[in-house]
């Protein structure tokens, strides 16, 4: 099994090979005017430069200049008396972001090929959103106040994409300083949106202050330079100030990381969990000691479990055996469980059903992505259950109004139905302190990891399975994101990865002790258990909620001015 291939880069040739080969073909229909190649090669510019800057690349101050190759398109198009130049900007923008979206995820295809081809294109078209907004209000508002309206139509987009069901909030622009932690301090007050806002700001910046208004040519300006250098360089230099300075807080707890390596595409769902479980126990006993508070295991590491049987049935039961011999031992593990409704009990919008054709019954039951901790401390054993699930695979975004994608779900694996959930966060609590398990794509969101710090979270453990996306650009993004969600709370960090990598993560954001992809291994460390609450953690996405607002006076303003001028 270990021999089967894996599309790994594979699946980024066949995408972006595809899009040209339709692009090439479409070329005239983008629009008729005789800028047509220009502005094609201009939006092709901007899709590449967006994914050069982004991680994993190293090019991060290139989104600095991401969007200006497309609002040069907007601005000739807006000086453009004749035509539909909103349906224009719309093909030029969704091919930019198309470009952008396949370099970047293009990993997602190896997980479900159909599903990588649907997250490329929807969110492409999403993206699009903001932009043709800025276009068409850009006609009725005094051009000096169109660059804040883009800005705050970009930012609110970003804060919808984190908050509705059909969310894919990966390329929030702001993740892309992931790549260098020291550089985001400022993010334990602004969160992944300060970085989104700083980005649009030097973009607007640049086309205002360094592209001519006729012909769009680049002209030098001293003055303007340095004003931009200055927007630049001064938050990094700040920051760079409070990364050196900083000083973790809080008690040292010892916690064991384990990296099991079952690879999930041939491997990990077709070996049996007793074999699985010896892998846990043997990786475990080489890195436990009297001493360690905390043992990680990764997302799924075993299941299907009942809810009420946790604990109770051999599987479970062996791993107490496991903490009953270390005196302070606390072990969070990723488990796949589920729940049989009584009768007469309140079903979700998650429940299920199974016919019972033996006792002509219809059962009603939810399935879980669940985390649970064994203590040695106590026989009860809490558990939380992911809440921020990935869409199509863990549940189907509005499935009244798009019921007719149960095909797509099926072969993601999931169902309309989705996986149950819960409505707060959980900490985890025990003699060392409070962890919060978050499970796997629930580390990309900054202010819902703020939720287990205010119920008493002083660390975080992110349990992961990273290798279904094979040896990419994909499970480094997502470990490179861990790094802002603990600048955002000033939290450590253990991550357990099934497949991926498994690290810990200080308080600064520096990425420690990071094992290699593709090996078993277990890794020990003493973290700071932090008490204290940051900016971020007492008021979230601020930034996120005023661009929420701004945009709908800019709209509603755009809607008035409109109707006059009819």
């Amino acid at each position: 099994m270990l021999q089967l291939p894996l599309w790994s880069y594979w699946t980024l040739l066949q995408f972006i090979s595809t899009w040209s080969f339709i692009v090439l073909l479409l070329e005239k229909r983008f629009s008729s005017f005789s800028q047509n190649t220009r502005w094609l090669s201009l939006a092709t510019l901007s899709g590449i430069l967006l994914a050069l800057g982004f991680p994993t690349s190293p090019l991060t101050p290139i989104m600095f200049v991401g969007f200006v190759p497309i609002l040069m398109i907007e601005r000739e198009l807006s000086q453009l008396k004749e035509g539909p130049s909103k349906a224009i900007l719309f093909r030029y923008s969704y091919h930019a972001f198309v470009v952008w979206n396949i370099f970047t995820t293009f990993w997602v295809g190896n997980t479900a090929y159909i599903g990588g081809v649907v997250a490329i294109l929807t969110n492409s078209l999403f993206m699009t959103v903001p932009i043709v907004l800025f276009h068409q209000t850009s006609k009725v508002l005094r051009r000096s106040f169109a660059p804040a309206a883009f800005i705050a139509y970009w930012l609110a987009w970003e804060y919808l994409h984190l908050n509705w069901e059909i969310s894919w909030p990966w390329l929030t622009l702001g993740n892309s300083f992931a790549q260098y932690p020291s550089w985001v301090q400022w993010y334990e007050y602004t969160g992944a949106f300060g970085g989104s806002f700083w980005i649009l700001l030097v973009n607007v910046l640049v086309l205002k202050w360094l592209i001519a208004e006729k012909g769009g040519a680049f002209y030098l300006d001293k003055t303007a330079i340095l004003k931009i250098a200055g927007i630049i360089l001064l938050p990094i230099l700040g920051s760079l100030g409070m990364y050196h300075t900083y000083e973790e807080q809080g008690s040292l707890s010892e916690v064991v990381v384990i990296q099991p390596n079952f690879e999930p595409h041939y491997e990990k769902f077709d070996i049996p969990q007793k074999d699985q479980l010896e892998q846990f126990l043997s990786l475990s006993r080489e890195a436990l000691t009297p001493d360690t508070d905390y043992l990680v295991f990764p997302e799924t590491s075993l299941g299907l479990f009942y809810n009420k049987n946790i604990g109770k049935e051999r599987y479970t039961r062996t791993l107490k055996r496991l903490v009953a011999e270390y005196p302070k031992l606390n072990l969070v593990t990723g488990l796949v469980t589920r729940k049989i409704f009584d009768k007469g009990e309140s079903h979700t919008p998650a429940t299920r059903t199974y016919i019972d054709h033996a006792r002509k019954d219809t059962i009603y039951w939810e399935l879980y992505n669940a985390a649970v901790q064994i203590s040695a401390e106590t026989d009860s054993i809490p558990i939380y259950f992911k809440s921020k699930q990935v869409p199509g695979a863990e549940m189907m975004p509005y499935p009244q109004l798009f019921f007719f994608l149960k095909p797509l779900a099926d072969k993601l694996g999931g169902s309309l139905s989705g996986h149950g959930k819960q409505k707060e966060r959980t900490a985890f609590k025990s003699s060392a302190g409070g962890v919060g398990p978050m499970i796997c794509y629930e580390s990309v969101y900054g202010e819902y990891a703020t939720g287990y710090v205010r119920h008493g979270a002083n660390a975080l453990f992110i349990i992961t399975n990273d290798g279904w996306w094979d040896d990419t650009p994909g499970h480094l993004q997502h470990l490179k994101f861990a790094s802002l969600r603990a600048i955002e709370t000033r939290r450590a960090i253990a991550r357990s990865a099934n497949t991926g990598v498994s690290c810990f993560i200080n308080q600064r954001g520096d990425i420690l002790q990071a094992t290699k992809y593709g090996e078993a291994a277990a890794i020990s460390r003493e973290i700071r258990m932090n008490n204290t609450y940051t900016f971020y953690v007492k008021w979230g996405d601020v930034i996120g909620r005023v661009a929420v607002f701004l945009t709908l006076l800019l709209l509603l303003n755009s809607f008035v001015k409109s109707r006059i001028k009819e």
